[in-house]
């Protein structure tokens, strides 16, 4: 049947299928970007619940602590119990800040459909060399 087709039909045809392709490659790179933020925003959920309850708990277990400290050295070093349980709660936080912008600035949404996309492109592109 192909032979009774024209060069315009077949190049017609030709188009068609390519479209398809193409058509067919984007449908499936864009459900795996989809599939991604779907498992990224439930593993967000579960780390935001367990941030939020042991920040709860380590804050609890904070105050006790810093309590105990003044009460110790109440009568002889107060000022000094209050200023150094300070001084190491401030470091402390200081030092989780710097953390937590170091681990915000790693980039993992999206990685496994750019790299799919990547090797798309250099398919793509060393296809076109073969050809060319």
């Amino acid at each position: 049947m192909a032979e009774s087709l024209g060069p315009a039909q077949r190049l017609w045809s030709a188009g068609k299928r390519v479209l398809t392709t193409l058509l067919a490659t984007g449908e499936t790179r864009l459900r795996l970007a989809v599939l991604e933020l779907e498992e990224e925003r439930a593993r967000l959920a579960t780390l935001a619940l367990l941030l939020g309850l042991s920040l709860i708990l380590l804050l609890l277990g904070i105050a006790t602590l810093t309590a105990l400290v003044i009460i110790l050295f109440w009568d002889s070093w107060r000022i000094t119990a209050v200023a150094v349980s300070a001084l190491v709660l401030l470091g402390s936080g200081v030092g989780a800040a710097l953390w937590a912008m170091r681990l915000a600035r790693r980039r993992t949404l999206l990685t496994s459909t750019l790299k799919h996309l990547a090797l798309d492109r250099q398919l793509a592109e060393d296809s076109t060399r073969e050809d060319g």
